[in-house]
This record gives structure tokens, sequence and C-alpha cells, in this order.
């Protein structure tokens, strides 16, 4: 019967309550997050979805479980409603997982869960949503709870004695609203929406592509225009960055629900879907190309280097070991050379020398901390990368030493002749070479303790002791003009 009054049925423990999946017991949409596998997986084989979806949403739900199977065990969850559900179950009640998501999977959470009496669900043919779904529960059960969160529940929140939600959507809450269907109970697990688009965008990766100022900052040649430039370049950069970094956190969603650290992220917490992560990589791309007519096009070539180069990072090169360390160190000196041609400074060699290692030893150290941390919890390879833990001697003495490296090619800089144009008292810069030296052995110490975070730029922007390296080597360097 329909519940059509201002006062919301209570539920009734002699009916069935029947639960959706996605986006209700689960905060993601498990096809999406199985698309984004299958994608990752087999980046060749996109065409398909095609045509498993000109074949139907049944057709293609089917298809892409059984090749990117999820693992029920570490989907997001939404808390308050699972423990309503168990406590439900205590109390005897029967309980149905009724969801459009492929049956396999269903069956696999109900396993996993162990609170439900049966499954129904799609399973190949028939995409059980809406409509199909309210006939299917009306025709076993008469009457029912149920529990939903989107558009496509209406119909059934609308034919339910007690109407719950989960994590409602708001066009489901204004056409509850406009037809006046009350609500028994909610059960929210969301986090504010303007911090999980700064969390997925990661605005504080931006810090790395300071770099981009670099050059003009080096050249000693300050002007309006190349200041402009520069500062047009940095946006334009960040933008495709952190398109780049939702595509990858997409891609990564079922590697990153195994981490203690990075399931947290809003993909992987079910905390941002899918589709509002693709409509938000549109944006940034636009964004990006609103400012590129004002860049030069040498600058231009590099962006599209640095596009093309993440996008294969993200697809596969960063399960490749070494390869992957030698594409992140890089793309951080890219990112100079992507400067240098935004406002005309050409980039020395000895620059490229310094940063080419110093950012090699970066990346290792990035490596080496997340294997550290699977050391600890007893694992013994690093899920999505190409690394085990029997690798962390040799990646710290590869690190290390492009980290001593480094800081060789800027003592041979400063002793060089020509280095007094640029700098009247060049002797002056010798005062910087213990403060890399403390630093980068400070990095290495604190990795090898595992009090290092798994980024060195994240860790180098939050660090006291790493802000104050900083400032000391860009007065020093003043200092030295």
């Amino acid at each position: 019967m329909p519940v059509n009054s201002t006062t919301a049925a209570p539920p009734d423990l002699s009916l069935p309550l029947c639960v959706d999946l996605d986006g209700t017991l689960v905060k993601s949409d498990t096809l999406f997050d199985a698309i984004c596998q299958f994608v990752r997986r087999q980046p060749l084989q996109i065409w398909r979805l095609c045509l498993w979806l000109a074949a139907g949403r049944a057709r293609l739900k089917i298809e892409v479980a059984r090749r990117a199977p999820l693992n029920a065990a570490r989907l997001p969850y939404n808390t308050p409603l699972l423990h309503y559900l168990r406590a439900q179950r205590r109390e005897g009640r029967s309980i149905y997982l009724t969801t459009g998501a492929d049956g396999a999977l269903a069956v696999r959470v109900a396993a996993h869960l162990g609170i439900f009496d049966a499954v129904l669900a799609s399973d190949g043919a028939t995409n059980l949503t809406s409509g199909k779904k309210l006939a299917l529960l009306k025709a076993r059960f008469g009457a029912f709870d149920y529990i939903g969160n989107s558009q496509a529940d209406l119909v059934l929140l609308a034919h339910a004695h007690a109407a719950m939600l989960a994590n409602p959507t708001h066009s489901l809450r204004t056409a509850l609203r406009l037809r006046r269907i009350s609500v028994a109970k909610t059960f929210k697990d969301q986090r504010p929406v303007a911090r999980t688009f700064l969390k997925a965008i990661r605005i504080h990766q931006w810090a790395k592509n300071i770099l981009i100022l670099v050059p003009l900052a080096l050249s000693h040649k300050l002007g309006a225009a190349s200041v402009g430039a520069a500062i047009a370049a940095f946006f334009c950069f960040s933008f495709i960055a952190s398109a780049n970094y939702l595509v990858n956190d997409m891609l990564d969603i079922e590697n990153d629900r195994r981490h203690p650290v990075k399931r947290m992220r809003p993909f992987a917490a079910g905390d941002l879907p899918v589709g509002a992560g693709l409509g938000l990589v549109l944006l940034l791309v636009a964004a990006s190309a609103v400012l590129v007519p004002f860049l030069p096009s040498p600058f231009v070539l590099w962006l599209g280097i640095y596009m093309v180069s993440t996008s294969a990072y993200s697809f596969y090169l960063k399960r490749v070991a070494v390869v992957d360390v030698l594409l992140l160190s890089g793309l951080y000196t890219l990112r100079m050379l992507a400067g240098g041609a935004a406002t005309g400074t050409e980039i020395s060699q000895w620059l490229a020398s310094f940063s080419t290692l110093l950012f090699l030893s970066l990346a290792m150290v990035k490596r080496f901390s997340e294997l550290e941390k699977q050391r600890e919890r007893g694992a013994t390879v690093l899920h999505g990368r190409g690394y085990v833990v029997n690798d962390m001697d040799q990646i710290r003495s590869f690190g290390t030493a492009g980290a001593y490296a480094a800081v060789v090619v800027f003592m041979l800089y400063i002793a060089r002749p020509d280095v007094t144009v640029l700098y009247r008292h060049a002797s002056r810069l010798w005062l910087i070479v213990p403060l890399l030296l403390f630093w980068v052995t400070r990095v290495w110490l604190l990795a090898s303790r595992g009090e290092l975070n798994d980024d060195p730029m994240v860790f180098a922007i939050r660090d006291r002791v790493s802000l104050a390296v900083g400032a000391a080597v860009v007065a020093l360097a003043i200092f030295a003009a």
C-alpha cells in the first residue's frame, strides 16, 4: 500500500525488509566500480562496453562482473544502515537484498554479511530495477518495507509500507516531497561535499607545480609578462594534474581499497561517485584549455607530453618496476621544462641533471615508504605496483645514491667560474650544501623508520623542518645574488 500521508508508517517486523545495494547498502555504484577495474585491466577492450550496453544494461552488468569481479569484503558499506540491518536480524526479521546489480556480486555480498534470507538481483537477461523490481516484490511478498537511495527507487518507496532512505540523492528527496511520501528512517554516511571534491582533486599536490616557476626565478629576469605567463602555466598544469589524479583514482578503486590509507580516498570510500568524477575531469580539462591560447606553443607541447605520460602511467606503467620511478622523476623535470617554455627561459643542463637525480631519489623513497607500510602489516607484495617487500634494500641503495649524486651535481655547478655572472657572492652558495645533505639524509632516515608519508612531496609541504630548510635555501640564494 502506498504511503501518502504526512506521517510515515513505522517499520513492521512481520514484513520483509527489502534493501537496495548500489548507493544504499554500498555507498558506491558497483557497476561503475567494476567498469573502472575492467578498464584498468583491459584498456584496449573498452570498445566492448558499448556492445554490451547496446544489448541492455543487464548484459553489460554480467559481462563486466565476469571480467572484473569486486571483492565484497572491501566494498564501502553504509555503516549506520549496516548496524540497523544487523539489529533487525537479531530481532528475527526477514531481510532481502533486492538489487539491480549483477547477481554474482550480490550473492558474494550476502555471503560476506550473513544477514540476508535471499538475494533478488539482475541475471544477465533482466535488469532488476524500478518497475521490474516492484512487480517481483509485490508478487513475492505483497507488502514490504524498502530502503533505497535514488530516483530509480521512487516507485518502490511509494508502494512500500515503510519507506527508508540511505544517502538519498537530491532528486529523490525532491520527488518524495512532491508526492508527499513520508520517510520512516534515513541512514546517512557521507562526508561534506566541498571537502570531498578538494580531496579528490588533491589540491595539496599543486605544490609540485611550483617547479614551473623555478626556471624564471633562477633566470634573474623577472618581468610582468613572464610572471603572468608562469602563473597561467601553473594553473594550466595544475588543472590537468588534478584531472589525471581523478582518472588514476577511479582506475585504482579496487587496489586502493586494500590499502589502509588509500581506502579513504573519495572514490574508494564511496564518497564521490565515478559519474561525478568523470564530470569533474571534463571540467578541469576545459578550464586548462581556456588558458592554453594565452601560452606559447612549446609549453603546449610539454603539456601534451605530460598528459600522454601520466595516462600511460595510470593505465600501465605504474605497475612496471623501475620504469614507474623513472617516469615519476622525469615528470618533475618536465614541469620545469614546461615552465621554461612558458616564459621563454632556457633551462641549464646543470639544473636538469640536479632535478632528475633528486626527484629520482624522491620517487624511490615513495616506493620504499609504501613497501615499509606493507612489511609492517605482514604483507609481501605491493598491490598495483611492480615491487615486493624484498626489494626494499635495493630501492634504498638506488634512492640514497641518487640523492647524494644530486648534491654532488649542485657542488660542481657552484664551483664553476661562470656562476659569478648570476651571483655576485657565489661562494655563499656553499652554505646550501649542508642543508641539502641534511634534508635528503633526514628524508631517508625517516623512511627507514616508517615515519614518512607515502608521498615525500606531501610530507615536505607539511613538515616544519622541511619548510624551514626550504626557506633557508631561498634566503641563502638571495644572500648570494
